[in-house]
């Protein structure tokens, strides 16, 4: 049984503009499992920005997500089959300057992968943000994370976050080439449990949230215990465990 966790800082803005949000990124492997229980999960952690993976892609794959966020009290902001699988929702607080879907290079006989990116304002604070699931196979996944930080680079913005599936461990080479030009928030500030796959006996830690300088991190972790989310939802969801980060972003000059 899970002990109860403090709550992260709750979403605000402050005085000077700049701004804390909250958070999620999830797998949520094409909304195959428990829909019900999925959504209450995505709301119990109360997030400004959830980063989704395995979207649905098929048939109606946007009403799909277009449900989830609703039932989750949020909204569609992009991805979904035009990503080839990232998405991202967002609460009504977030005001949209845009958002661009990336399909990245296709290695025959693998999957499609793809990046689905935004950027976003919350009072003052303008922050980029970006989704991915990336490769099965190290070469091309440590490929993937070079264009993923390239993309970032191209958003224009002092800050971004971007999180998702690396399918990589801590300590791979994938994961330090997005440790040398970002910050590994689960490093940075510990909160709730590190493991996040499998989600029935989790022992490995291969979903992560990553941030730019400048942002400071408040907590991350998987909710585990947090009131609200109820273990027989994080198993009945889907097979990964969700990752939850709070951030102070400052205000932003432009």
């Amino acid at each position: 049984m899970a002990t109860s966790l403090q709550p992260l800082p709750n979403s605000r803005t402050d005085a000077d503009g700049s701004a804390v949000i909250r958070v999620l990124s999830y797998n949520i492997r094409s909304m195959r499992d428990d829909t019900d229980a999925l959504a209450r999960v995505i709301a119990a952690c109360a997030p400004d920005l959830v980063l989704l993976q395995e979207a649905p892609r098929l048939f109606r794959w946007r009403k799909k997500l277009t449900r989830l966020a609703a039932a989750s009290g949020l909204v569609l902001l992009s991805g979904g089959a035009t990503a080839a699988g990232p998405a991202l929702l967002c609460s009504l607080r977030a005001t949209v300057e845009r958002t661009e879907d990336v399909l990245l290079p296709l290695t025959p006989g693998q999957h499609r992968r793809g990046l689905s990116t935004a950027v976003v304002r919350f009072g003052g604070a303008r922050v980029g943000v970006l989704s991915c699931h990336l490769s099965l196979r190290p070469d091309e996944r440590h490929e993937q994370a070079g264009l993923l930080l390239d993309r970032l680079e191209a958003l224009g913005v002092t800050h971004a976050v971007a999180g998702g599936d690396l399918n990589e461990r801590p300590g791979g080479r994938t994961f330090r080439r997005l440790g040398d030009g970002l910050r590994d928030c689960w490093t940075a500030e510990p909160w709730g449990r590190e493991y996040t796959f499998p989600a029935t006996e989790p022992d490995r830690r291969i979903d992560a949230v990553f941030v730019t300088e400048g942002i400071e991190v408040l907590g991350c972790g998987v909710p585990l215990g947090l009131p609200g989310v109820a273990e027989a939802d994080l198993r009945a969801a889907t097979d990964h465990l969700p990752v939850l980060t709070a951030l102070r972003v400052p205000a932003s000059a432009t």
